[in-house]
C-alpha cells in the first residue's frame, strides 16, 4: 500500500479502535497524533490503547516522556516526520489522533524560526544607518540571493531578518523553510476523518468519562499531581478538575461534570479545526461498527 493513511477526529469516535483493527489487515505500524498520548504516567484521563494494542502493533508517539517533561508540536513535527520518512517506502503506516495542530505541521510543516540576537541586530543596523539599506541588500543577495529577491531593497527590517539568520546559522531562511515543508505533496497520503452527531458524540463522551472515574481516574491524577506535572502536561482534561477535587475545592459530582463539559467543548474545538481541512474524507460512524468502519476505509484508500 503506497498511500499512507491518517485517521483524525474529535475524540470518544474510535479513531484507536479503527486504526489497530486496520493496521492488523495491511501489517501497518501507527503513528499517534495525540498531544497527550506522549506521556507515560496518565492512562486512563487520555483514554491510551490498551497494553494489548500497544504490545500487539508498534505504536509510535505514546509513552515517550514523563509528565513532569514538556514537550511541543516542533519537537513532534521533527521526530515524527524523520520516521514517517524513513518508513513509509518500506511499511504501510497509519496515522491516527486528534490534535490539530500535530496533524497540520506534518501535513503543511512548520517553521521554528531561529532565535533574534540583539547586538547582532543593533549592529546591522548601525552598519544600515552608515552605509545606506543598499549596503545590507547586496550583502544579502551575495549570500542569500534567491531570499534577497524576495525583499525590496528597501525593506530594512527583513532584509536584517534574513542577515540574522544566515550569520547565526551558516544557513539561508530559504533553507529553514525548506527543512520545515510537511508532507503533503511529497508523500501519498489518504486522510479519513470519524463523525458522529453532536448529541450522540457527547453521549459518548459522557459514557466515556464516566467509564475513566470507575476505573481510577481518582487517583490516577493523584500519582500525577506527586510527580508535578509540567505546564504541557497540565492541559491534559482531568488533572486540573480532579485536582480541585482533591484540594477540596469541588464535590466528586462536580468534578466528573465539569470534565464532561471540558471534554465536550473540546471536542466542538477539534470539529471545528478539521472541518476546515477540504482535504479530509469524512466517515459517518453513527450504527457502524469498527470492523465496517475498516472496509469503508479500505475501499477508498
Amino acid at each position: 500500500m503506497k498511500n499512507i493513511i491518517f485517521i483524525v477526529g474529535p475524540t470518544a469516535t474510535g479513531k484507536s479502535e479503527v486504526a489497530y483493527k486496520l493496521s492488523k489487515k495491511i501489517s501497518a505500524e501507527i503513528i499517534s497524533c495525540d498531544s497527550m498520548l506522549v506521556y507515560k504516567e496518565p492512562r486512563i484521563i487520555t483514554g491510551k490503547p490498551s497494553y494489548d494494542f500497544l504490545k500487539e502493533i508498534k505504536h509510535y508517539f505514546i509513552d515517550i516522556i514523563s509528565v513532569k517533561d514538556t514537550y511541543n508540536v516542533f519537537l513532534y513535527f521533527k521526530e515524527a516526520k524523520k520516521i514517517i520518512e524513513e518508513l513509509h517506502s518500506k511499511i504501510p503506516l497509519i496515522v491516527c489522533g486528534g490534535t490539530g495542530l500535530y496533524f497540520k505541521a506534518l501535513l503543511d510543516g512548520i517553521f521554528e524560526g531561529v532565535s533574534q540576537d540583539e547586538n547582532l541586530r543593533k549592529n546591522l543596523k548601525e552598519v544600515a544607518k552608515r552605509k545606506g539599506s543598499i549596503y545590507l541588500y547586496d550583502e544579502l543577495k551575495r549570500i542569500d540571493p534567491l531570499t534577497a529577491g524576495k525583499i525590496s531593497p528597501s525593506d530594512l527590517k527583513r532584509i536584517i531578518r534574513a542577515l540574522e539568520v544566515y550569520y547565526l546559522t551558516g544557513k539561508s531562511i530559504q533553507w529553514h523553510k525548506e527543512k520545515s515543508k510537511g508532507l503533503w505533496g511529497e508523500i501519498p497520503i489518504k486522510i479519513f476523518g470519524l463523525t458522529l452527531k453532536r448529541e450522540l458524540l457527547y453521549k459518548r463522551i459522557e459514557q466515556r468519562v464516566e467509564k475513566m472515574f470507575d476505573e481510577g481516574a481518582i487517583e490516577e491524577v493523584r500519582e500525577i499531581l506527586k510527580i508535578g506535572p509540567s505546564l504541557t502536561a497540565e492541559k491534559i482534561i482531568g488533572i486540573k478538575e480532579i485536582a480541585s477535587f482533591l484540594e477540596g475545592k469541588i464535590t466528586f459530582e462536580e468534578a466528573k461534570d465539569l470534565m464532561k463539559k471540558n471534554t465536550r467543548h473540546f471536542a466542538k474545538r477539534q470539529f471545528t479545526w478539521f472541518r476546515k481541512d477540504k482535504r479530509i474524507d469524512w466517515i459517518d460512524i453513527e450504527g457502524k461498527s469498527s470492523d465496517s468502519v475498516v472496509e469503508e476505509i479500505l475501499k477508498n484508500v
